[in-house]
């Protein structure tokens, strides 16, 4: 399977474009701009496509933006840590938005360069520190068997407190539903952030392995 195919098998293609298209500044309502007056502006001055195309249900965004920023902004998990169990689980759902929008924030919160080319090779790949191999460990079991081994556990449960042990879990399954909602309605990824690539698809274990997955 193409890496093409990868790129358009889930909810847009170059032709058609996305399934929901972002909400055009020019529509927004007075409740819709209420609602984003929150969100920071990209350099260009727009808001990131994933706000203005989930603002399509206002119920909704209502409440998953609180969420999603505590998570975000004010979680107790180190930067480095939440922004390496992001990019795993966009490795693993294939979620090109979420990669392209998070490797600067990874970069921001001290990841390098050769790390963030390291998370698609996964948690058994030469170079993490035990530490790091156990968050990437984590997303992916949460990915695969939806829960935490008892060796992983015990092991994240070492250098974790109780609060952080739930947010792992909690930001991994964040993070997942956003992957499926950006995959299914086909966001298109800003193109300041279009030069973040996502590394080709990886197995658990870190070997290459096909996936039936594409990106939004």
């Amino acid at each position: 399977m193409s890496d093409e195919h990868h790129h358009l098998s889930h909810g847009a293609t170059a032709d058609t474009g996305p399934r929901l298209a972002p909400l055009p500044e020019d529509h927004w309502d007075p409740s819709t701009r209420e609602l984003l007056a929150p969100i920071p502006r990209d350099a260009d001055g727009r808001l990131p496509n994933v706000f203005t195309t989930l603002v399509r249900h206002p119920g909704l965004f209502r409440h998953f933006l609180p969420f999603g920023t505590h998570l975000l902004r004010a979680g107790r998990l180190p930067d480095r840590s939440r922004e390496l169990l992001i990019l795993r689980t966009a490795c693993n759902t294939r979620a090109a938005y979420e990669w392209g929008r998070h490797v600067p924030l990874a970069r921001a919160a001290g990841v390098t360069e050769e790390e963030i080319r390291r998370v698609g090779a996964g948690p058994g790949a030469q170079g993490w520190t035990p530490a790091d191999a156990r968050l990437l460990r984590a997303a992916d079991e949460l990915h695969r068997d939806a829960g935490l081994s008892a060796a992983t556990w015990s092991a994240l449960a070492a250098d974790h407190d109780e609060a952080q042990l739930i947010e792992i879990t909690m930001l991994v399954g964040q993070y997942h539903m956003v992957a499926f909602f950006l995959n299914s309605a086909g966001t298109p990824l800003e193109p300041g952030f279009a030069t973040e690539v996502l590394p080709a698809p990886a197995g658990a274990d870190g070997n290459t392995a096909e996936r039936g997955h594409g990106h939004g």
